[in-house]
Parts: structure tokens; C-alpha cells; sequence
């Protein structure tokens, strides 16, 4: 196969790049479209990142047609924090020929060379809030919008161009309708009278909002340590706040605070919308609205998408708090399964997983990284 790469300059080649996972993923019943204007906002639109990253992205050709699409993302505010020089690769799908990916990586390897970056890592996007990792295993489980899809030959293409796993995931599935043990509870209740916590629950979204800031600033202080991240800057909180906070099922939210009526630990899910994202087929108009909306107002299933403990209070057995508060309320609205988002493997709180909840281990997920 010949193959010209072609940097994304035109509005047709930016809705080529977007749409191109539909059309190479339409077969396959694992994928989740993403919504294409949520895709090109991020992309192309005002992306409040792009502040302080730098961004390009390229599309494949053979005769005329769309083979593949890379994008890279220089973020400097994390090359200064962790101090190296490294390039992003994310949005990297391809059709089942080695030669288009590795043209495709060919041509961002040079975009980080000529940036003066010796390294490259991913899939990945502009922040930790956005997409990240390919599987590894379980390419035909249930799948989410959390993290990017791809077939198993990926691997063996991206291990063929010189890339190692740099960091791994895993994802877990357990039944949402399994009781809180009595011990559980008893516990919990110990640890709020010692240490003068409370138990944070909701029945509006108001009574969120004025815990926003708070929570984004301890999600920033309780992922600090995590791969590759990067604490969320004011503008940024802003705009994940009304991105957010304004459509969450309140009943989902659980925070722990202490005596002074600040955070110490958290926990947010969601209304799955997996299947409401495959009925939009990644479009919002005419229909797919509809089925967004039904999804978060009727469901038997959840993504855990958020959790943490400050790190002054890890340790101290907090995430059992708002876990149990969390496993009650899906009880009670028979709530039938529960996802959690990726979580990495060092992350201490997997173990809440294996040791406390039954659950299966459906997908292993992976970055790559290679020293240019």
C-alpha cells in the first residue's frame, strides 16, 4: 500500500479525522463512538489546554482514501512539572497495514525531533482529563467512552516501531446490587466518629455546585502523584464544573469532609451511556440527543468515573466511606452493574476491587513510550 500522510489543515480534513474511528471500528460491537462535537471541540475548537500545548495532527492516504490519523500534543506545563521533554501521540488509528502506522509515526517522531523532544509516549491526549491507553486485553468486553478503542494488531504494530509499555490500567465489572457487610458499615461508622469526618449525600445539583472548586482542588492534590499528571488550572475547574457538575445524578456524588467542612475524600459516577453513545453513532442531531438524555434519566448501569482520598488521609480506610454510601444508593435504585473507569495498577485503591467487593478483571489497558 502506498501511503502519503497529510497534515489536518482544511474543515473537511478536521471532520475526516473525526469521524475516521466510526468508519474503521463499524464492524466491531466493543466500540463506543464519541460524539463527534465533543471530538472536535477538543480537537479543533477552544480546547482551554491548548494555552499551553502545542498540537498538530496528520491523516493517512492510499489512493485518495483515509487510512489512518495521528495527533501529537507538546504539554509544557507537564514537561516543566516532571521535568522532561516529552511528546503526546493520541487519536492513532490505522487500517490492518504495519506501513501505514508506521508512517503515521514517522511523521509525529519527526514532529517531536524538530520540537527538540526525545521522547514519545501514549495513546494519550492533551490532560489526564481526557482519553488515554489502548487495551491489552479484553478487546471484546463491554467497553466505555473513557478510554480510546483499538484492535489487538495495534499492539503488535506499536511493539514492532520500538514502544514498551510505559504505564498500565486495569478495569473492573461487579454486580451493583451486592449488600454492604454489617462489619463494613460498623467500621465506617468508627472512622467518621474518629476522626470527625461526615458523610456528604445529595438530592440536588445546587447543593453540589458550591463544593466544585473544592473538589477539583483535592482531585488535583490526590492525583498529583499519577501518571503523568497535571493539576487542572482555574480556567480549567471552570470549565469541568459547568461540563460536569451540571448534568450529574446527584445521588451519584458522595463526599467526605472534616470539621471544617472541607473535602477529604470523594466519589462521583455516572449514568452509563455507552449504549446511548452507539444509538447516536456519534452525532447529536437528529436523534442522538434523545438518547443521551433517556440514558441519564433511566439506567441499570454505572461508570465509576471518579474517586480519591486526600493524601493526608490515605491509609485510614476513607474510600470504604464513600464506596459503601455509593454501593447503597445503587442498591436502592436497582442499579444492576457497576464499571470502574481505568485505574492504575500502582494506584493502592485497586485493591478495594480485589479484596473488598466481588468484581471481574475485564480489561487490561497500556501506554507506550519510546526514547527517540
Amino acid at each position: 500500500m502506498q501511503v502519503v500522510v497529510k497534515q489536518v489543515e482544511t474543515e473537511q480534513e478536521k471532520k475526516q479525522f473525526v469521524g475516521f474511528p466510526d468508519k474503521l471500528f463499524m464492524s466491531c460491537s466493543s466500540y463506543v463512538p464519541q460524539l463527534h462535537t465533543d471530538e472536535y471541540a477538543i480537537l479543533f475548537g477552544s480546547n482551554i489546554a491548548k494555552e499551553y500545548c502545542k498540537f498538530s495532527a496528520w491523516l493517512a492516504y492510499s489512493n485518495g482514501k483515509v487510512v489512518g490519523r495521528i495527533a501529537v500534543v507538546i504539554n509544557t506545563r507537564a514537561n516543566i512539572l516532571w521535568n522532561n521533554s516529552k511528546v503526546r501521540f493520541g487519536w492513532f488509528d490505522f487500517v490492518e497495514d504495519f506501513e501505514v502506522c508506521k508512517a503515521l509515526m514517522q511523521v509525529a517522531e519527526l514532529y517531536a525531533k524538530e520540537n527538540s523532544c526525545n521522547y514519545m509516549h501514549g495513546p494519550t491526549g492533551f490532560t489526564e482529563m481526557d482519553r488515554e491507553s489502548w487495551i491489552v486485553e479484553g478487546f471484546f468486553q463491554r467497553h466505555s467512552s473513557a478510554g480510546f478503542y483499538n484492535y489487538p494488531y495495534y499492539i503488535d504494530y506499536i511493539k514492532r516501531l520500538g514502544y514498551s509499555v510505559d504505564c498500565e490500567w486495569l478495569q473492573y465489572k461487579m454486580p451493583a446490587s451486592q449488600p454492604v457487610p454489617e462489619k463494613v458499615e460498623r467500621i465506617n461508622a468508627l472512622i467518621l466518629e474518629k476522626y470527625k469526618l461526615k458523610l456528604l449525600e445529595f438530592s440536588s445539583k445546587k447543593d453540589i455546585i458550591p463544593y466544585a472548586h473544592k473538589f477539583f482542588e483535592l482531585l488535583n492534590t490526590s492525583f498529583k502523584d499519577l501518571y503523568e499528571y497535571v493539576p487542572l488550572t482555574d480556567k480549567e475547574i471552570g470549565y469541568y464544573t459547568k461540563a460536569y457538575f451540571t448534568f450529574l445524578d446527584p445521588s451519584l456524588v458522595k463526599l467526605v469532609v472534616d470539621s471544617n467542612n472541607d473535602i477529604v475524600a470523594f466519589a462521583v459516577a455516572l449514568p452509563s451511556l455507552t449504549e446511548a453513545y452507539k444509538k447516536s453513532r456519534g452525532k447529536m442531531f437528529p436523534i442522538g440527543w434523545f438518547y443521551l438524555l433517556r440514558a441519564l434519566k433511566k439506567y441499570n448501569e454505572v461508570d465509576l468515573l471518579l474517586n480519591g482520598v486526600h493524601p493526608d488521609w490515605q491509609r485510614k480506610g476513607i474510600h470504604s466511606i464513600y464506596h459503601s454510601a455509593l454501593n447503597k444508593t445503587l442498591i436502592n435504585k436497582g442499579v444492576k452493574w457497576a464499571y470502574s473507569n481505568p485505574q492504575i495498577v500502582t494506584n493502592i485503591a485497586v485493591k478495594v476491587w480485589d479484596n473488598t467487593y466481588e468484581s471481574e478483571l475485564i480489561i487490561k489497558r497500556a501506554c507506550f513510550a519510546k526514547v527517540l
